[in-house]
């Protein structure tokens, strides 16, 4: 499967694995190695780490606790302290190794390397500047959240290919059948 990467920061790439939620719930995790082919297309390490079926169930309830932290972040809602808790245990993981070869630097790390980056991401937006542009995709299914660095603070949409495509070509349709006067 090969996933997207569209909003700048690892775990707002991250949530979206499970797409469009409260609608079709599309899981894109349904196998441990979904995940591991997930932080390699990241970048986060250079080759799969291994995931068993307990990994995966522990990556999806961190997604989940993460993605309340972000909700909450975006409402100006206080969080949940066991979600907290459930990230901060993660965050506190060792990160991936670096390593500089001949030809650039590899990043090697297991399961809780790659969930280590994800929480501190998790963490560091709750942080920065970003947070106070973090805003929800406008597609009604769309439930992506991404940090609008537009000027003007107008941007609507997740990305221009899918959401932003799709909701431009309801316009155009919907002008094209709306006689004029």
């Amino acid at each position: 499967m090969r996933f997207e990467f569209i909003a700048d920061r690892p775990v707002l790439d991250f949530l979206p694995t499970l797409a469009e939620r409260g609608h079709a719930d599309v899981e894109q995790l349904t196998a441990p190695r979904d995940f591991a082919n997930w932080a390699v297309q990241a970048g986060i390490v250079d080759r799969p780490p291994p995931v068993d079926d307990a990994g995966l169930r522990h990556t999806k309830a961190l997604r989940e606790a993460m993605f309340r932290l972000v909700k909450a972040l975006i409402g100006g809602a206080d969080a949940v302290a066991a979600d907290r808790e459930l990230v901060n245990e993660a965050a506190a993981g060792p990160l991936p190794a670096l390593r500089l070869e001949v030809d650039g630097v590899h990043r090697t790390g297991d399961l809780d390397a790659v969930l280590a980056v994800l929480a501190r991401d998790c963490l560091e937006l709750h942080a920065s500047d970003d947070r106070l542009a973090l805003r929800w995709c406008a597609d009604e299914h769309c439930t992506r959240a991404f940090v609008d660095r537009s000027r003007g603070a107008r941007r609507r949409w997740c990305g221009m290919r899918g959401c932003g495509d799709r909701a431009k070509a309801a316009a155009y349709r919907q002008r094209r059948r709306t006689p004029t006067t």
